[in-house]
């Protein structure tokens, strides 16, 4: 069964859960669960829900190759990474476990066709890869200073953030 048949038929049922077996209420519970989407503007779509793994995850819907760079509070203060590979169609867990706040960052770039996925708030990147703590002074430790976008998680403990097309682009990266 499809989710767009399950998340079809969850609109639609009028039986009661308690009338049905054990088992197709759970898997009704479930798929609800995981049928829930948000959609953001700028090509940038976020599917978040309780998942049978809880982690953030990044999927690459593009047509390109794509670098990922991620900021996320951890207990030295504010830590960036990357690189993460992600070729077009594919995705991947980027922080494995449940998650541990409500925000997290990321800039994108796409490879191929030179656009990026960026934001207003400045972290620290390198060129190669790379785990950064602190978000301060970050050309003056030889690192360059990179906007990225935020995720709101809010409560959940598992997110997936899905990346369509950039939101600039840029002159080409072949």
């Amino acid at each position: 069964m499809g989710l767009s048949f399950l998340t079809k038929s969850l609109s639609t049922i009028s039986t009661p859960l308690c009338a049905l077996s054990a088992a197709s209420a759970i898997a009704l519970k479930a798929a609800a669960l995981v049928a829930t989407t948000v959609s953001l503007y700028g090509g940038l779509s976020m599917v978040s829900g309780d998942q049978a793994h809880a982690d953030l995850r990044i999927c690459n819907k593009s047509e390109s190759r794509v670098g990922i760079s991620i900021g996320y509070r951890s207990d030295r203060g504010w830590t960036t990474e990357g690189w993460w590979n992600l070729e077009p169609t594919s995705c991947e867990v980027i922080l494995p476990g449940d998650l541990k706040s409500q925000y997290y960052y990321m800039f994108a770039v796409d490879y191929d066709e030179g656009g990026e996925w960026a934001g207003s708030a400045y972290m620290c990147t390198a060129d190669k890869i790379y785990t950064i703590h602190g978000i301060k002074d970050c050309l003056a430790r030889g690192f360059q200073r990179t906007g990225f976008f935020e995720i709101d998680t809010g409560t959940q403990t598992s997110w997936t953030v899905q990346l369509t097309e950039p939101t600039q682009r840029g002159t080409g990266g072949k």
